[in-house]
């Protein structure tokens, strides 16, 4: 914050400057009889510069919220592929790993996310089953060659699931620089204030414009806010991936009453 304030300052000194200095070595032909065409050029680039700022930030928020997106998919994909390579297991260890990859899909969708979305931070106990379902397929010994491939692309499953975990942790706390939020509060200010300083009169419909201007304004930081936090805003990042390998299982066939039990 610090830098950029000094960077700022040392511009704005920068210019005074240069203008001062090019005011006293060029023609007088060169000079206009008032300073509209100073404002005019001032205004005009603070509002080139917000617009392109807004649509960088934007695009960037964008970026990470797909990203965030992504890492859920990647998670779920995790989670089938486990829960698929379990189907070559012996019957009770296939019943206790696809068991444990369910109540995970369950904790991340019930309690997790929930907790994502009002107190920013994973839940402890998904992970714990997370960690109970890694221990009990890394626990498994056959002589069998079918249920050592089978435990081998298990393992693969969670080690995807928990590289997703890990980015989706990751992305729950990232959020867009501090100083790209000084930079658009700045020129968003400066813009509110383009009406005052083109010495626009007051009347009805320069201050309805003013209002719409204040309106655009407004959704466009607060969409950029949202972006940003991808498991608390409005925008958030949708749950399909999970619900999708909740129906997957179904579809792999083993339920917890498969066996009779």
């Amino acid at each position: 914050m610090a830098q950029v304030l000094l960077v700022a300052i040392i511009a704005a000194t920068i210019a005074m400057v240069a203008f001062v200095v090019g005011d006293r070595i060029r023609p007088k032909a060169w000079r206009h009889a008032g300073d509209e065409v100073a404002s005019t050029l001032a205004l005009d680039l603070v509002k080139t510069y917000f617009t392109a700022l807004v649509a960088f930030v934007f695009v960037l928020g964008w970026q990470q919220h797909n990203s965030a997106h992504d890492h859920t998919i990647a998670e779920a994909k995790g989670l089938v592929e486990t829960y698929r390579a379990a189907e070559s297991f012996p019957p009770q260890q296939r019943q206790r790993i696809q068991q444990l990859v369910r109540d995970y899909t369950s904790g991340v969708l019930d309690d997790e996310w929930p907790m994502m979305e009002r107190e920013n931070r994973m839940s402890p106990d998904t992970a714990a089953t997370f960690e109970t379902l890694r221990r009990t397929v890394v626990a498994i010994h056959s002589p069998d060659s079918a249920v050592t491939e089978a435990r081998s692309r298990a393992l693969s499953g969670i080690d995807k699931t928990a590289s997703a975990r890990q980015e989706r942790a990751i992305d729950m706390e990232r959020t867009i620089p501090e100083f790209l939020y000084v930079a658009l509060f700045f020129g968003a200010g400066m813009v509110t204030l383009n009406p005052v300083l083109n010495g626009i009169r007051l009347t009805r419909r320069s201050l309805a414009m003013t209002a719409l201007l204040g309106v655009v304004i407004g959704v466009a930081l607060l969409a950029i806010h949202d972006l940003e936090r991808p498991y608390t805003g409005s925008i958030e990042v949708p749950k399909d991936a999970f619900e999708n390998a909740q129906a997957d299982f179904k579809r792999i066939g083993t339920s917890p009453n498969y066996f009779g039990e």
